[in-house]
């Protein structure tokens, strides 16, 4: 008998059993929709447009739904194009070193050299406190600086240094390299700040015990256990500059060029098809720099 009541229970209990297994498989789909939906709204559906509207044909007046390669051919076949890029590519290229250099230092003195986690916090919030003012502001604040009668070329003027104001300070490289520094450096040192931490102090001390010395223990030890962080530092800083172009527009004073700025002016004239083409190379060489970046440090632990 008391088998006979045990089987209906089992056999009522396997249904049961078999609806929990499908709704635990569905649920992770269910959480990651919401997250999906938005991704696919606001950032894949505007890059299929974008590359969708690169083959369009134009002219002054209009666009024309059409499947032309001409826009990709007047981009890669032209020198001004090529120049341009490698412009970017320079600014990119000096603004990173610059930023990983300073972002490094700042970082490493926040995590080594403050002692008490909240002196550390307090420090690191005052590092962002430039953000609570947008980046046009910022930027132009180096313009009454930089300037012919600025701050720096009136002190040297009267402190006897320079017999004439320099020029090559305010409407240059130079100029444009200077703002988009101390508009990025944060990013780079946040994610360096936040791998930092994360190393075992313990291991820095093994060091010096095995008696290393300083810069043998930040080069054998934090600067490989940093890379994550410069990594991701980085991405961040790369994808800024080869998109920024009101910083390359109004720091060089129209004297340099930025495919960002170029793709923007053309935008003006209404050339949406060649700024839409401009916009796929230029996606497609930053995603081959972020490759390469990933396939050089492994970031997935900062994740």
């Amino acid at each position: 008998m008391t088998v006979a009541l045990e089987r209906p229970a089992i056999a009522a209990a396997k249904p049961a059993r078999r609806r929990r297994f499908s709704i635990s498989a569905v649920t992770p789909y269910l959480q990651s929709a919401p997250l999906a939906l938005i991704l696919g709204a606001f950032l894949l559906l505007p890059i299929i447009m974008i590359v969708v509207v690169s083959f369009w044909d134009y002219d002054f007046a209009a666009m024309y739904p059409d499947f032309l390669t001409t826009n990709y051919f007047d981009v890669l076949g032209s020198w001004v194009t090529w120049k341009t890029y490698l412009s970017t590519i320079k600014f990119a290229a000096i603004v990173w070193a610059l930023t990983l250099f300073i972002g490094f230092w700042v970082a490493y003195f926040l995590a080594f050299h403050i002692r008490t986690t909240a002196m550390q916090m307090v420090l690191f919030l005052v590092c962002t406190v430039p953000f609570l003012t947008s980046n046009i502001i910022r930027m132009i604040s180096w313009i009454p600086v930089l300037g012919r009668n600025g701050l720096i070329n009136s002190a040297l003027v009267q402190l006897g240094l320079v017999p004439k104001p320099i020029e090559w300070l305010l409407y240059s490289e130079f100029a444009v390299v200077l703002a988009m520094v101390h508009l990025y450096t944060l990013f780079m040192v946040t994610p360096i700040f936040n791998t930092l931490m994360r190393i075992d102090r313990s291991l820095v001390e093994a060091a010096r015990d095995a008696g290393a010395s300083g810069w043998q223990v930040l080069w054998n030890v934090v600067i490989p256990l940093a890379k994550p962080g410069m990594a991701i530092g980085t991405i961040f800083v790369v994808t800024l500059v080869m998109a920024d172009f009101s910083t390359v527009q109004v720091m060089s004073g129209g004297q340099s060029a930025s495919v960002a700025l170029m793709m923007k002016n053309q935008m003006s004239l209404l050339q949406y098809p060649a700024a839409a083409a401009n916009a796929v190379v230029l996606l497609v060489l930053v995603l081959l720099m972020v490759a390469g970046i990933l396939r050089i440090v492994d970031i997935r632990k900062e994740l």
